[in-house]
């Protein structure tokens, strides 16, 4: 690839993490498949899923952008954050979580932190050796909950 195209492609990246930044995702969408045609690059992924999750509803694909950018660079705590917000798009908050957590091990990030403390942190199931599933869990939680005892 030549210098000038790729400085295109890197240029639209640019103007599509500016509006991802700014929670304008259609127009995000639209930049990183434009950057994508000129130049596939595997750490764009990440946000090209979460774009096509809140945009088009296509969770399945945008899991399989965010795991690819994360084969290719593990260590990028960004790729966890969209990975986690796919997951939350999803309804799956316990993903999320694990997403959030396991990127936070890479680094520190502002937004990473926000929605961390946004979705809060779970108390114990009421009953251990139960799943947190277990409709007595559940319901003893709720509860337990309502009566201030928990």
């Amino acid at each position: 690839m030549d210098p000038v195209t790729g400085a295109i492609a890197q240029k639209e990246f640019d103007r599509a993490q500016l509006e991802l930044d700014q929670n304008n995702v259609l127009a995000a969408l639209a930049c990183l498949e434009r950057a994508l045609d000129i130049w596939d690059d595997p750490h764009w992924y990440s946000r090209l899923g979460f774009c096509i999750a809140k945009q088009r509803g296509q969770i399945t694909q945008a899991l399989k952008f965010c795991n690819l950018a994360i084969v290719h660079d593990p260590e990028n705590p960004l790729h966890y954050l969209y990975l986690g917000k796919v997951y939350l798009i999803a309804g799956k908050t316990n993903e999320a979580l694990q997403a959030f957590r396991q990127g936070r091990t890479f680094g520190s990030n502002a937004e990473l932190e926000r929605m961390l403390v946004a979705i809060g942190t779970r108390k114990p199931p009421v009953i251990s050796f139960l799943s947190r599933d277990n409709l007595l869990n559940k319901y003893l939680g709720i509860i337990l909950g309502r009566m201030g005892l928990r």
